[in-house]
């Protein structure tokens, strides 16, 4: 994170689970998007999915610029009990006909590497012809069928999937301390936080 800091600046960045800087969506097709980003926010409410669209250029790959604006982001319309640590951000840069996926923390036991690079190729060629809503489009479903996937298996075999990381502390907890202004702390102890994910 101090080197992605280094790179992209310390500060919080506002933006929307939606983020299309480049202009790559036109209001129909950022309709359809956001009822599949939000689909999944119903069905696992402990997760989100935010999706940037930008000229990212050649300072740096997408994957620490993904990493860095998912720990800096301040998301306007997803809701404060639910941290960044659950979230799931996909940069998208048209230029350099680039992409990647990134997750946060709690997601470490229920998302491989491996998922990532099988959710961004569903979206694949559909990127190299420009069609860039069909292919984030296939790239989400995917990653539905995913959680879903690994929600069951969650269920049959629990150990299989526990925090590789501290203990949880309580939700409310920390809602609490980020309403009352102290973020910092708050946002720090979000790593240690349990998830379960429900179909």
């Amino acid at each position: 994170m101090a080197d992605a800091n280094r790179m992209f600046g310390d500060g919080d960045v506002k933006l929307r689970s939606l983020t299309d800087t480049a202009g790559i969506f036109r209001r129909d097709e950022r309709n359809r998007l956001e009822d599949e980003m939000e689909r999944i926010g119903i069905v696992f409410p402990q997760v989100f999915v935010a999706v940037y669209t930008g000229r990212v250029g050649e300072i740096a790959n997408l994957r620490q610029f993904g990493f860095w604006l998912l720990n800096r982001g301040l998301f306007e319309d997803i809701p404060v009990e639910k941290p960044n640590a659950a979230g799931v951000m996909i940069v998208i840069d048209p230029d350099s006909k680039a992409a990647g996926m990134t997750f946060g923390y709690l997601l470490d036991p229920f998302i491989e590497e491996q998922d990532t690079f099988d959710c961004l190729s569903r979206a694949h060629s559909y990127w190299l012809e420009g069609r860039y809503a069909e292919g984030l489009l296939k790239c989400l479903v995917h990653l539905h069928k995913l959680l879903r996937k690994r929600s069951r298996r969650a269920r049959r075999d629990p150990e299989c999937f526990e925090r590789k990381v501290a203990s949880p502390v309580a939700v409310g907890d920390l809602v609490r301390r980020i309403h009352e202004g102290n973020r910092p702390a708050a946002w720090q102890s979000l790593e240690d936080m349990e998830m379960e994910v429900e179909p």
